[in-house]
């Protein structure tokens, strides 16, 4: 028999028994290939109770017919619907009673009982014809000798061909905790919801490959909040960012957000934004406590990111320790730092920061200007700024991290605002969707600063709707209400 055929006579899913169309060849519910349903056995069962061996011939007195029901059967032995059949040979295929065999009441039907013999089981009488004298009952048989001893097995079962290893399981039961998973939950598969995930990161029930770890991140951190997305174009997401909160010397809060986009085309862009952000995050939380002034201690932080990212490129990618022509890994950074009344940023590349105040009738801004080429086509005045970011050069930047970085500027920024407002902290994969500040400040929640974890979940909804071409990183810094007294800047 094909496979083709052998499908088209599947009724039920092997895996979750879900009703199957004709000619499928994946199952709609799980996604089992149904194509690796191994071939039917040949038809010669060989058909065993309790361990016994079935005898290839019908007993003696049973009658025989094409196909048996209830009246066929003897006292004493039940033979479940589903496997009745034909012997190889084309009659009947008939059990034979075991010694040990259960005694279950006979069905309703016009079977003889014969004598009980010593061994247990009811052996039928002769058939009598109607009209004919009746036999007289033979004398109780000699005990049979006790059959040879068998490897113990419990119901019925057919003996076929070893079927392979992979032989389709049941779903499991999304319900039971998968042993060694965190806080006891298990670890279920984002496609099915019904495997489990298996350490290579594939689901044990349908083979799709899990999101990793960094495909989509989210963290709130006190008042603050982040969230990173791979997007829907990218294969993985090479952006990266940390938050924190701490505490100045006179016992103020402070809070931080540190954002880092990997270079494309640079080698390990994942690692350098990774490297970067953490150790600027690491610098800042160092400096702060210690009364080093919000904005040096930005600028001290861009610096300390920059080595960690250079030292990146004095370990070479596994497998590719000939290529010494790749560019070095590579990524840029953007941060803000928020004290009682005092906002700093700090960027190099073209990630960025605005400011929303939470009274929308305020104007928005933009705090950081992009290390790109669209940017200095701006400021030199060859270009206006639509007909620059119009440019396929646009996003070409002309500042990041990395060890081939032609000169390294750290740009820093500190303003006073008025208001209460919110800090965007994002990668060009979000601004992309909202460059103007106006655009931006419409995206953002009203209640972003009482909902950060929210409202960054929106932002990066709102770039996944507007196509999602790049990764999505932003974070949501509330800015307080500034102390009496404070100005602007």
């Amino acid at each position: 028999m094909s496979q083709m055929s052998q499908q088209a006579s599947l009724s039920r899913c092997p895996s979750c028994a879900e009703p199957l169309e004709s000619g499928d060849r994946f199952c709609g519910a799980c996604g089992y290939d149904l194509s690796a349903v191994p071939e039917r056995p040949e038809d010669h069962p060989t058909l065993t109770m309790n361990g016994a061996p079935a005898t290839p011939a019908a007993a003696p007195g049973w009658p025989s017919a094409a196909a048996p029901d209830s009246s066929d059967t003897p006292p004493g032995v039940h033979v479940p619907a589903d496997i009745q059949g034909t012997d190889s040979g084309g009659g009947p295929l008939h059990p034979t009673p075991h010694p040990e065999s259960p005694v279950v009441p006979a069905p309703q039907g016009p079977v003889a009982a014969g004598p009980r013999s010593p061994a247990g089981p009811v052996v039928p009488a002769p058939h009598v014809p109607e009209g004919a004298p009746p036999v007289p009952a033979a004398a109780p048989a000699a005990p049979a000798a006790p059959p040879a001893p068998a490897a113990p097995a419990e119901g019925v079962r057919f003996d076929h061909r070893a079927e392979p290893d992979e032989y389709p399981l049941q779903a499991p039961d999304p319900r039971v905790a998968e042993p060694g998973a965190p806080g006891g939950e298990p670890a279920l598969c984002v496609a099915c919801r019904a495997g489990r995930v298996d350490g290579d990161g594939y689901c044990e029930n349908c083979g799709h490959a899990q999101p990793r770890e960094r495909d989509h991140m989210e963290q709130e951190c006190g008042p603050l909040a982040a969230v990173s997305d791979r997007g829907l174009r990218h294969h993985r997401n090479e952006d990266a960012f940390a938050v924190a909160a701490t505490a100045l010397p006179d016992g103020s809060p402070a809070v931080l957000a540190i954002v880092c986009d990997g270079v494309s085309s640079a080698t390990r862009p994942d690692e350098a934004s990774a490297a970067a952000s953490q150790a600027a995050s690491k610098a800042l939380l160092a400096a702060l406590p210690r009364g080093t002034h919000p904005q040096t201690a930005m600028h001290e932080a861009i610096l300390a990111a920059s080595r960690a990212v250079n030292s990146l490129a004095d370990e070479p990618e596994p497998g590719h320790e000939h290529a010494p022509h790749q560019n070095a890994p590579a990524c840029t950074l953007v941060g803000s730092v928020v004290t009682a009344g005092l906002l700093v940023v700090g960027w190099v590349g073209d990630s960025r920061a605005y400011w929303v105040p939470l009274d929308r009738s305020a104007p928005a801004a933009r705090l950081t200007e992009d290390d790109s080429w669209a940017a200095q086509m701006v400021a030199a005045g060859l270009m206006n700024e639509a007909e620059a970011y119009a440019d396929e050069r646009a996003h070409a930047i002309t500042g990041w991290l990395g060890a081939d970085a032609y000169e390294l500027e750290p740009h820093t920024a500190s303003f006073k605002p008025d208001r209460p407002g919110v800090v965007i902290v994002c990668t060009d994969g979000l601004w992309n969707y909202a460059e103007a500040a106006e655009e931006m400040a419409a995206a953002v929640p009203l209640d972003a600063a009482v909902r950060p974890l929210h409202s960054a979940r929106v932002l990066v909804g709102h770039a996944l709707d507007g196509g999602g071409h790049d990764n999505v990183t932003v974070a949501v810094v509330p800015f307080p209400a500034p102390p009496q007294g404070a100005g602007s800047a």
